[in-house]
Order: structure tokens, then sequence, then C-alpha cells
């Protein structure tokens, strides 16, 4: 017996060795076989690993979409009788007939995200301009009429607020980390269809210059920002409130992959004093500049492609007081480039009134540093009354 099994040891063994290498070679030979046979069960390692990024955003969506709200506006638009149609108003009133003239209801929609327990929320400025009503839907499909708590035209801007209990916030990210290739969702009410999830990556970080509105830093994505998604959330794959989306770049109205949203710090921000103030408040330098020419960058021997030159200043302004002139030419605050000048300037507002900034300027071939203490910016009626 020990001699036969001797015997049959080697040819038992190399027939299943070559039956794996056939096996794992020539896969279709076996495909008639139940697929039971080949069947297989994945390990709840694999499994747990394939519900996360990059296989699933689905636990960031879970974090921030309760937040995320959907903004339904309306606004009365009063019908006007035609002039042509006077005469015969007159024979109505003279003969005690009243004419009812039907208005017309303009309805638009947005997005919002609710940034407290207490109710405040953020949208877009130009989804809630002017509107008499506003309508916010949650994602549990609770309604409530909002109330606008104030509004920033200039970094299209607004906080509204609605009283209800129970409700979500979304975490915050630090858009200042944020960078070009990290993968974002943009959340909103796309086409009035409710909550919507887009993703893509940050395109750009910093972008502004389009003059598209006065405070520009924009966060720049190609997922979709659609009709709808404005005042929405941009987040990051862990469902970080990184910006709100504002508006797409586009020819005919549709997603080009060009989306910008305002950084969340920068928005809650102005949340934040819009609430407690009911202003921005803004540092303020008081000065016109525009950006160095590279013909004025040579005269100087300057580096091209930084400084900002001052043609003008406010009397008695926070410029005038620290010694800055016309014709100085600014290269760096707080020991930082100024660029073409846009940057600093957005850093300049997003100051507060009373903080110190050392200033580098070049005047008739010198340098000098000076310090100035940024004041608050007057507002257009103060200023007419003092030049009056």
């Amino acid at each position: 017996m020990r001699s036969l099994f001797q015997f049959l040891r080697w040819p038992v063994l190399c027939g299943f060795l070559a039956a794996i290498i056939i096996l794992d070679h020539f896969p279709r030979l076996f495909s008639d076989l139940p697929i039971a046979f080949f069947e297989h069960k994945e390990s709840e390692t694999t499994t747990e690993d394939q519900r996360r990024s990059p296989y699933s955003y689905a636990d960031a969506i879970v974090k921030a979409a309760p937040a995320v709200v959907n903004i339904y506006t309306s606004k009365i638009e009063r019908q006007q009788v035609p002039a042509r149609l006077n005469n015969f108003l007159r024979y109505l009133q003279k003969n005690n007939i009243r004419l009812k003239v039907k208005d017309r209801i303009q309805r638009s929609l947005g997005s919002g995200v609710i940034i407290s327990h207490e109710g405040y929320i953020l949208t877009n400025f130009h989804v809630i301009e002017d509107k008499d009503e506003i309508l916010v839907r949650l994602q549990d499909e609770r309604e409530a009429l909002a109330v606008v708590i104030g509004t920033h035209p200039e970094s299209d801007l607004a906080v509204l607020k609605i009283n209800l209990d129970n409700l979500n916030t979304i975490p915050i990210g630090n858009p200042s980390e944020a960078m070009i290739g990290d993968v974002v969702l943009a959340i909103g009410n796309a086409y009035g269809f409710g909550h919507t999830v887009t993703q893509g990556i940050i395109s750009a970080t910093g972008r502004y210059g389009l003059q598209l509105n006065e405070y520009e830093n924009y966060i720049q994505t190609d997922a979709a920002i659609n009709p709808g998604n404005s005042g929405g959330a941009l987040i990051d794959a862990r469902g970080n409130l990184l910006g709100i989306n504002t508006l797409n770049i586009t020819k005919d109205g549709g997603s080009q992959g060009i989306g910008l949203a305002i950084p969340s710090d920068l928005a809650l921000g102005i949340l934040s004093d819009l609430v407690m103030f009911g202003k921005v408040i803004h540092g303020w330098l008081g000065v016109d500049v525009s950006s160095l020419s590279p013909q004025l960058a040579i005269e100087n021997n300057l580096p091209p492609n930084n400084g900002m030159i001052i043609t003008g200043t406010v009397p008695e302004g926070p410029a005038d007081q620290s010694g800055l002139r016309e014709g100085d030419i600014i290269t760096k605050i707080n020991d930082r480039p100024v660029g073409d000048g846009r940057a600093a300037m957005n850093f300049i507002m997003n100051s507060r009134p009373g903080e110190k900034v050392a200033i580098d300027v070049f005047r008739n071939g010198q340098e000098l540093k000076i310090n100035a203490v940024l004041g608050s910016e007057p507002q257009t009626s103060e200023w007419l009354d003092e030049q009056s």
C-alpha cells in the first residue's frame, strides 16, 4: 500500500499544479460551468473600503445635505394700463365702474445653507433681490417663510432667517487649505429638481479680476453649477463647507465646467457682521489705486507684475494721515507682495477698522515703509455732508 501511495504521489501533484495553471491562463475553457463554482465572497474590509472615497461620497452628502435648503421666491409685478387707454379709464371712473387689472407674479428659485441652529441661512443676494416672498424648504420637506437679515451686494451674499426647530447645520471647512485638484461636491436646487449633487474638482483658488462683483475671491470648480444652484453648498469630500456656489461662466445658460463659489470664511465673516451690526464693516485705507504698468515698472527699476500706484487719497483718510501720497507705488502690505493690487485691496477690505498695516512704497527712487491704521469707510451720505 505504501508503495502504491508513493507511486501515485507525484502524478497527482503534477496534475493538481497543471490544473491551477490551466485555470489561471485559460479561464474561458470553463465558462460553461455553473457560476457558483467560481464565486467567492468579498472580504468585509474590501466592501467597507469601496463604500468610502473615492468609490463613494455618500457619507459626505449625509453630513452636508440636510443643511442645504431650496429657496423659492416670488415678486408681484404691478400691471400698468397702457397710456392709450387713459380716456377709457376716465370714462370708467366717471361712471363709477372699477376696472380690475390682474397683477403678474414672477417666480424664481435658488438654494441656501443653514449655518446655525438659530435658523440663519447664507445665500446669494441675486437669489432674493427685490423679492416680496421667500419660501425655504428643507430636505425633510418642512417649509418656512424667511425674513432678510441683511444683504451685501458687493459680494453677492445675503443672510436669511427662519423659525423652525431641530435644524441641521453644515460642518465648516477651511478653504485656505483647499488645493487645486481636490474633489468637491456642489449641492443645490438645480433647475428646481430639489436636492441635486454634482461632483468635480477645484480648478483654481483666489480667482478675481472677473469684474462680476466688487469683492472677488472665488473658488473655481468644474462641478456643474446649474440654474437653481446659486446659494447652495460647495463641500469637500468629507462633507465640510468650502464655499457658497454663486454662478457659472457660460454663453448659453448651461453648465460649461467653470463654476465659481465664494469661500466659506469670507461668507461667514459677512454673515457675522450682518447679524451683529446690520451691515458689513470693512477696513478702509482711503486711496484710489491702479495697477502698475510695465512702462512705469521699467522706469522705476521695479519687478513687473507687482505694484499699484496711488492715484488719489481721501482728505483726512487713513492713507492721507499716514503720509501716503498720490504717485506712491505700493509694493507690499504686511510684507506680502501686492501683485496687480486686487488681492491687496481685498486684504484691506477683509481687515477691521483699527488694524495696523505696514505698507512698503517706492517714492522718487526711494523705498519707504509707512505704517497706517485702517479706518471705517464712510457712507456716501456722510461723505456728501462733509463736502457740502
